[in-house]
């Protein structure tokens, strides 16, 4: 297949997938915006986490609210668990990879607050064991997957959310987990601003 061929099917197989996610996803991106919403609005805090791609959604989400997304608003209370390399090392190595989002979240996290969890499998190790520490904390979780949302879709509450990508392909779904998270940013706005109900 000729290079110019492969990026025009990148990009369309971008957009159906897309379009297929919208069915599946427009409820629960409102029901997360809402709960989102609600804890921010009654002076709690997002966090969110993930590895790798899912890391660096977690960084650009938490921006997006601590400073602004696309209209002027005051900040908002968001912190991606991802950030502090001296925390993430040392909880690393002197305990286990996979406590360390679930160890910041049993030091910041507070009952009321919501989780943003990212996994394109839903499998990985520390997200699962930091919606372990957010539910004994009485945090509630949304849990952005793909692929059927692996082990993450069989551990949320009757509380919680899960956006799950109709997807196998990591590409895809990491393209429409941005999209998502535009999604989630614009709605919070909309709600905070009284732009929408």
């Amino acid at each position: 297949m000729a290079l110019a061929s492969r990026i025009q099917q990148q990009f369309t197989d971008s957009a159906q997938t897309k379009l297929q996610a919208l069915a599946a996803m427009a409820g629960p991106i409102e029901a997360a915006v809402r709960a989102m919403v609600a804890s921010l609005q009654a002076g709690g805090k997002v966090m969110a986490c993930g590895n790798g791609g899912s890391a660096a959604d977690s960084q650009h989400f938490a921006a997006e609210l601590l400073n602004r997304f696309e209209k002027e608003r005051p900040p908002l209370a968001a912190i991606a668990l991802t950030t502090d390399t001296s925390t993430l090392t040392s909880i690393a190595n002197d305990y286990r990879y996979e406590d360390v989002f679930a160890k910041q979240l049993q030091a910041l996290g507070r009952q009321g607050d919501v989780l943003l969890a990212i996994s394109t499998s839903g499998n990985s190790p520390n997200v699962i064991e930091a919606i372990h520490a957010a539910h004994a904390r009485g945090i509630t979780v949304v849990a952005l997957t793909g692929k059927q949302g692996g082990k993450m879709a069989a551990l949320l509450n009757p509380g919680d959310i899960h956006l799950c990508v109709p997807a196998e392909r990591t590409a895809r779904i990491q393209e429409v987990h941005l999209l998502t998270i535009h999604c989630l940013c614009d709605g919070i706005d909309a709600l905070i601003l009284g732009e929408s109900t």
